[in-house]
């Protein structure tokens, strides 16, 4: 099949169900399924809704990552793993099996340096930092915040890459970001036009590079789980994703999952 085939799909794949469609990914790494915390499940039960939904997809382990932005959404590690305790709480008692860890999503502002001179960070799979920019404007402060976070010894992650439009014209400083050694990260709803014409062609020109290391869903609401499943059904993510090396199945190993499950 070719590259813009798998993007534009068929009327046959266009009509397969969605059932499965996303178990090669292992591990949702970016989510805001965490109850009353941010912009993303208001509720426990929406938050079992979502994770239902992320089941049938196929995915059934997943790292909730909340928002962590000054004056907007105040978390701290302890709010953080207040509400994964409740969720995690109310999927045990309701018998869902959901392997579900927690991290956060840094915005890049003048808060997140006070979380790593302390190193009071949320991190994915104890080695991962996700950290995110304003879609309105660069932050100067990225490299500088890529250098402060390696030095903890940890990895970052810059979320959603292709959604940052001050970048769409200017391949070079992907390159550069990669080069500093900091991973990429795909919403999967990026390659359809949910996000906008801008945002997909993005998407595709870093796809085609190999740049992305990670996916996932940033699933706040039952619209994005809806759109989700439009997307699988008519996109074959995983063979458009073959050029990647996507790290997501690899996140944790067994015994880790295991201690997670009993968490």
């Amino acid at each position: 099949m070719g590259f813009w085939s798998k993007i534009f799909g068929s009327k046959e794949k266009q009509s397969e169900a969605h059932f499965n469609k996303l178990s090669w990914i292992g591990w949702d790494i970016h989510n805001h399924i965490l109850p009353g915390i941010d912009d993303g499940s208001d509720s426990i039960e929406q938050s079992i809704q979502l994770i239902e939904g992320l089941k049938e997809l196929g995915i059934h382990h997943g790292v909730s990552t909340p928002h962590v932005m000054a004056g907007v959404h105040n978390n701290t590690p302890e709010t953080i793993e207040a509400a994964h305790s409740s969720l995690n709480q109310a999927l045990k008692e309701s018998h869902i099996n959901f392997t579900l860890g927690f991290s956060a999503e840094y915005m890049i502002d003048d808060q997140i340096d006070e979380w790593i001179q302390a190193n009071k960070l949320c991190v994915i799979a104890d080695k991962y930092i996700l950290i995110e920019m304003s879609y309105l404007a660069e932050s100067k402060a990225l490299f500088n915040i890529i250098k402060s976070i390696q030095e903890l010894g940890y990895q970052p992650i810059l979320a959603h890459p292709e959604r940052y439009n001050y970048y769409h014209n200017n391949f070079k400083i992907f390159e550069e970001i990669k080069a500093a050694g900091c991973l990429l990260q795909l919403n999967l709803l990026s390659v359809s036009k949910y996000y906008g014409e801008g945002v997909k062609t993005c998407a595709l020109t870093l796809i085609r590079a190999g740049m992305y290391d990670f996916v996932g869903t940033d699933m706040h609401h039952d619209r994005h789980l809806e759109a989700l499943k439009n997307v699988v059904n008519k996109y074959d993510l995983k063979d458009l994703l073959k050029d990647c090396p996507i790290r997501n199945a690899k996140l944790y190993d067994e015994e880790k999952i295991k201690r997670l499950s009993i968490a």
